[in-house]
């Protein structure tokens, strides 16, 4: 079911401000101007006017017919047109908008020039509703000129969220003075600029704290904005410090934006591709993405001009893309482990994200070349064709996190469609499995589905909950199976946050007791061993050393993926407790109203609403059209089908991005291993067959066996004789002695033995491992997690 972006997407004001350029009005390319007469002489240098022009393109497109822009710069116009009607600019201390109140702090500011930004940009694009209009012109400047004059100048102070002031702000300014400039003197454009050179000057330092380096998204985020502020002014010292802070001349590069980090954790991209922010939040699914969009604009802008960034500096951004988020793509969103609080956000979706890296793709394609833009351009056309779920090219609402909204007008549209019809080749869906150490992620493709896991470790916060966001993210980084299937493209964006039941998140065990009483900000995991090891693009092994918030619950956790699916093993589960503890094998999204055939063992399992089915010691259980799940370990399953009914503000009620009350309702299916109260050493033994038939999950069983389900060791062997282990500690299995705590896969590689090892605790110098009475020291140390493979 296509995705209704009114009622799904609607959020507040302004997401973290760091979205400001992310949504598809940020990238297009081509001449989009206003009818409006334009002055003599323009304010804008003629040595920087390029930049200023090639910003206006990322806002108002490049003017390409089609029936899609039409609809799109339709519904634009309605929004803009709605803002316009109500808008006031009498002056004398009266607001502009009536729900939008004067005064100083953050609240509504950001808001104001976000609505201001939607007006300016519908005069500025050739159909739309207010394009050219004198007197809409007229109206804006002075809008412009009351809002600088009571909330946005010089002279204020930062109330509230920094980021306001010194981004969120400065990027809608900028949006709607690119649009305009031409039609304002020089000492207006220097006036409304003042506060931007005040708060971003400098886009190395936090301005209301100098001894805060800025990083990651932060930093591109600011260089962007000098750049254009500079050429504005025609200040190229501005501009040549917004450039020179991509790679952290200042510092030295300790803080460049594209170097690849060679430590766990800390903010940035890292070796193994991995991108984190707020120190230990894997992030390519938000601030890698803010971070990209901004690289991507800085090349756009200054392309052809004397400013154009390094070719060698292009080269780092362009490969960025393949790297560190193209793996974790599927149907054109973004999965859910790489999102933090961000998945609380009604307004920022998988989906939603999805849509703006395949924006800031497509406009990097636009300044590469070669086989460069030939592989740019087939993942961004792959995203395209494969998010049938949200469609790319159908825009029926372009508001985001309104009623501030960035708007998603028609430059991305525009940009997308000339990519098309130059003939480009969607990429290839190609088998991969893919452990990212540095962010505890993995990510595991196949031809039909892809799966990946939310855990956490000493490095990797359990969760991220803060600004009033991700409320009930309890268990996000507890062990979180998350299966991703061709025919549920939407699974995770169809209301599955404020529905879902926190406690029983898939893959997790967990007690049935209250949630941590001092729930929230970015705790890490208490214990080091999280990680895993990479046999080939199809098989992998993955651990977790798991310990619940108040430590009272503790198990031993591996998955072991194949071609066919998933196998979990769980050991050692012990608990103080005096709550059940329970293991989710399955929580799905059915949709609203959704339906499906139960079979367990063959049989129909009752799928009444609110009857719990006590399915003692199933074979295998199969639900239709999402696939089958076998049991290895006779243990019994309770099986639940359930209405849940939520509301977006009940997940997420942040000023800037809270959701609405509107209830959404959802049916989920729910299998669920019962270990009881205060369990000693108890364990499970199941497998995972995303998309799998009832004869699929029957034979499933044929392609492994499992040798070892211990606090020490889990390890499964695969048909064609590969061992896949887990080792916590010290041990043996099947003819294979370990060291030290190690994921292991051991097989042939022609006429050899080959062996991959990693180090899940990212502590140790090496660990000797022995086959068949032959031992190896591997060496370990800063590997990050990091599989290495040897011949025996």
């Amino acid at each position: 079911m296509p995705v209704n972006r009114r009622n799904a997407l609607r959020g507040s004001a302004l997401a973290a401000a760091s979205t400001v350029l992310l949504t598809r009005p940020a990238f297009a390319a081509g001449a989009g101007t206003a009818t409006t007469a334009t002055p003599a002489a323009s304010p804008v240098p003629a040595a920087t006017a390029p930049i200023v022009a090639a910003y206006r393109q990322l806002q108002t497109g490049i003017n390409r017919p089609s029936p899609e822009r039409t609809e799109a710069l339709a519904n634009l116009g309605r929004v803009a047109k709605a803002y316009y009607a109500s808008l006031s600019v009498a002056g004398g201390g009266a607001p502009l908008w009536t729900d939008l109140p004067l005064g100083p702090g953050s609240d509504y500011t950001t808001s104001m020039y976000a609505r201001l930004r939607a007006i300016a940009v519908d005069w500025g694009t050739p159909g739309g509703v207010l394009s050219g209009d004198p007197v809409v012109l007229d109206r804006v400047k002075a809008a412009l000129e009351l809002i600088h004059a009571s909330q946005y100048n010089e002279n204020v102070g930062e109330i509230g969220n920094w980021y306001t002031y010194e981004i969120g702000i400065p990027y809608y300014l900028l949006h709607t003075l690119s649009v305009v400039a031409d039609q304002l003197t020089a000492d207006q454009l220097a006036r409304y600029l003042a506060p931007v050179k005040r708060f971003v000057g400098n886009p190395n330092l936090r301005a209301n704290n100098a001894s805060v380096v800025e990083t990651g998204a932060n930093r591109a985020d600011k260089a962007l904005i000098s750049i254009v502020s500079g050429a504005l002014l025609g200040d190229t010292a501005w501009i040549r410090t917004g450039i020179d802070a991509l790679t952290d001349v200042a510092g030295g590069g300790a803080a460049s934006v594209v170097a690849k980090l060679d430590r766990a954790a800390g903010d940035g991209f890292h070796v193994d591709g991995s991108f984190i922010q707020h120190d230990t939040i894997p992030y390519p699914g938000h601030y890698g993405i803010v971070l990209l969009t901004a690289l991507a604009g800085a090349i756009h802008v200054t392309q052809g001009t004397a400013y154009a960034l390094p070719q060698a500096l292009k080269d780092k951004i362009y490969a960025l893309v393949a790297d560190s988020y193209a793996p974790f793509v599927y149907a054109g969103a973004l999965m859910e482990p790489v999102r933090g609080r961000m998945l609380s956000r009604q307004g920022e979706t998988g989906h939603d994200i999805g849509h703006q890296l395949t924006v800031a793709t497509l406009v990097l394609a636009r300044t590469a070349a070669g086989k460069t833009k030939t592989d740019l351009n087939a993942l961004a056309a792959k995203w395209i064709k494969e998010g049938t779920y949200a469609p790319f090219l159908k825009i029926p609402d372009p508001e985001r996190f309104a009623p501030g909204p960035d708007l998603v007008a028609t430059p991305g549209l525009e940009f997308a469609q000339d990519m098309l019809v130059s003939g480009a080749r969607p990429a290839r869906v190609v088998a991969t499995h893919r452990i990212f150490g540095q962010q505890d992620r993995m990510v595991h493709v196949t031809e039909d589905w892809s799966a990946s896991l939310g855990v956490s470790s000493t490095r990797i916060s359990r969760y991220e909950a803060i600004n009033g966001q991700n409320l009930k993210g309890y268990h996000v980084g507890d062990g979180v199976l998350y299966t991703f299937l061709p025919n549920a493209k939407g699974h995770y964006t169809d209301a599955y946050w404020p529905t879902v039941d926190p406690l029983l998140l898939p893959g997790t065990t967990e007690n049935d007791g209250p949630a941590d009483p001092k729930f929230g900000g970015v705790p890490v995991g208490p214990n080091a061993h999280t990680g895993g090891v990479r046999w080939d693009a199809r098989h992998g092994a993955y651990a977790f050393d798991f310990k619940s918030w108040d430590g009272s619950l503790v198990a031993k956790k591996s998955w072991f993926f194949t071609p066919a699916g998933i196998v979990c093993l769980g050991a050692g589960i012990t608990s103080t407790s005096g709550y059940a503890v329970r293991t989710t094998i399955e929580n799905r999204n059915l949709g609203e109203g959704g339906r499906g055939a139960l079979l367990a063992d063959g049989r129909r399992v009752p799928t009444d609403l609110g009857k719990v089915s006590a399915l003692r010691r199933p074979g295998w259980v199969h639900l239709e059209n999402v696939g089958g799940y076998v049991l290895i370990d006779d243990a019994s399953v309770t099986a639940l089908r359930e209405d849940r009914t939520g509301a977006w503000r009940d997940i997420d009620t942040g000023a800037n991005t809270k959701g609405t009350t509107t209830p959404n309702t959802r049916r989920y299916q729910k299998l669920v291993l019962e270990h009881g109260v205060r369990p000693t050493d108890a364990k499970y033994a199941y497998a995972v067959l995303p998309g799998a038939s009832v004869l699929g999950t029957l034979t499933a069983s044929w392609a492994w066996r499992v040798l070892a389900n211990t606090p020490v060791v889990q390890a499964i062997r695969l048909a064609d004789d590969t061992l896949l282990a887990n080792f916590f500690a010290a041990g043996s299995v099947d003819g294979v002695r370990v060291s030290g705590p190690a994921s292991v896969a051991i097989g042939w590689c022609g006429f050899r033995t080959q062996l991959a090892v990693s180090d899940p605790t990212q502590l140790q110098d090496s660990v000797t491992v022995t086959v068949r009475g032959r031992s190896v020291e591997v060496p370990l140390k800063g590997t990050f997690g990091a599989t290495q493979v040897v011949l025996v």
